[in-house]
């Protein structure tokens, strides 16, 4: 229980970084994280289980193809341009965390159980944090050192409001899909109530990312709990499904006969959409959008010149010259998972990424879990404007999506064979 409560509170507070501990260079976030390795070390030590699992060996071949891309990168960063040592050393070390975290959580006896219950841990430690930060920003709560606001936008103990927009985008689906497969009704409360309160702190981060990654998320959800509820009636479907089905197959023409009224309202409709986005969807929407596709293209521009092979971890643009931007650090970052992994580790970093996102795709599918599978797609959508690998809320829902569809361990006719 100690060391579940260890790892979700390193995880729910990896984006705290205005909390700083005094004396030492990393905050409580990855000093949880790196509390929970060492008792998981000492666990192992002591003569504790560890498990082969299917999860283990895809994050282990994941990790090993990332090291050998971002070492090759790093070779042909120092031959080619100037790397600075700083976010190269931060990089190195967040990557090494996660690799630590991820192995030993999938190696885990019962790896799926305790990462439920450090699910649920993380839900309710975010939800406690989040009234407290939500207390500090309204003036509430004094809490030194701690600045919850950035100009109109909320961030709370974030350095910026995008990285709370991240956790909220993670945490309020992570919670629903407690809230769908418990069978308690207290923990079904708990779960939805976490989602109302996430919600509402992601809104305040006004970030355009989070309010599409919301929506997209909510419509992927219903769209598959509709085909869950329309497939389990079997060969004796109810007629609620039957009419259901019937509604589902004539929505196109519906839709289609309704387009000429749709046209008319389509000022309306753009109208509402800008005044749920940052700004209203004014200058400083369009001014971010530009911003993006700039970093981007110069990020591509980078990569090519590189051989696709990579400049290793760490940012490696300068400072964007579109706007008045002279705050801004140096070297800067795209923005982009994709296109931030290409530019650190070239195309094979890329591939390997798709495929152990694709590898947990597939297993949540086998899960049957459709929480789960919209949990995965919240954080696809947020992951392609921002980067997001470093975040070890990431690959805990990438570890939990691997492990939910996979055996608790490898088959002993592929153990034989392996050796």
């Amino acid at each position: 229980m100690i060391r579940n409560a260890l790892l979700a509170c390193g995880v729910a507070m990896s984006y705290a970084t205005q909390l700083d501990i005094p004396r030492l260079p990393f905050g409580y976030g990855e000093l949880f994280l790196v509390l929970w390795i060492m008792l998981s070390i000492g666990r192992i030590l002591a003569g504790g289980r560890l498990e082969a699992t299917p999860a283990l060996a895809k994050l282990a071949g994941f990790w090993l193809i990332l090291t050998f891309t971002l070492g090759v990168g790093t070779i042909v960063g120092f031959l080619t341009t100037v790397l600075y040592l700083d976010p190269l050393l931060h990089d190195t070390i967040a990557y090494l965390l996660l690799v630590c975290v991820t192995c030993l959580v999938a190696a885990e006896p019962d790896a799926g159980v305790h990462l439920r219950r450090s699910a649920w841990w993380i839900i309710a430690i975010a939800n406690a944090c989040f009234v407290i930060q939500i207390g500090v920003g309204w003036g509430w709560i004094h809490q030194s050192g701690v600045d919850p606001w950035y100009w109109d936008r909320f961030r709370g103990w974030s350095e910026n409001p995008n990285q709370l927009a991240l956790y909220c985008a993670l945490f309020g689906p992570l919670a629903l899909h407690l809230a769908t497969t418990t069978s308690s009704p207290w923990g079904r409360l708990l779960g939805l109530s976490c989602l109302v309160l996430t919600f509402y702190v992601g809104r305040l981060t006004k970030s355009d990312t989070y309010l599409y990654t919301s929506i997209l998320t909510c419509l992927i959800f219903v769209a598959l709990r509709v085909g869950t509820w329309l497939a389990a009636g079997g060969g004796n479907t109810s007629l609620l499904r039957q009419v259901a089905l019937l509604l589902m197959v004539g929505f196109l023409p519906l839709a289609m006969s309704l387009t000429p009224y749709a046209f008319a309202e389509v000022s309306s409709v753009e109208s509402f959409a800008k005044s749920l986005t940052k700004d209203k969807g004014g200058e400083a929407t369009e001014e971010t959008a530009a911003l993006r596709l700039f970093l981007w293209d110069e990020a591509l521009g980078k990569g090519g010149e590189s051989g696709s092979l990579g400049l290793g971890p760490g940012p490696h643009l300068e400072r964007p010259p579109i706007v008045d931007k002279q705050f801004l650090p140096r070297p800067f970052e795209a923005h982009s998972t994709v296109i931030d992994l290409y530019t650190q580790g070239g195309l094979i970093a890329v591939l390997a990424l798709v495929w152990i996102v694709g590898s947990a795709t597939l297993s949540a599918w086998r899960a049957k879990s459709d929480a789960l599978l919209a949990l995965l797609a919240s954080t696809v959508v947020f992951g392609i404007p921002h980067l997001i690998i470093r975040h070890p809320i990431v690959w805990f829902v990438l570890t939990m999506a691997l492990v939910a569809g996979t055996p608790q361990t490898i088959p002993a006719t592929v153990r034989r064979w392996g050796n």
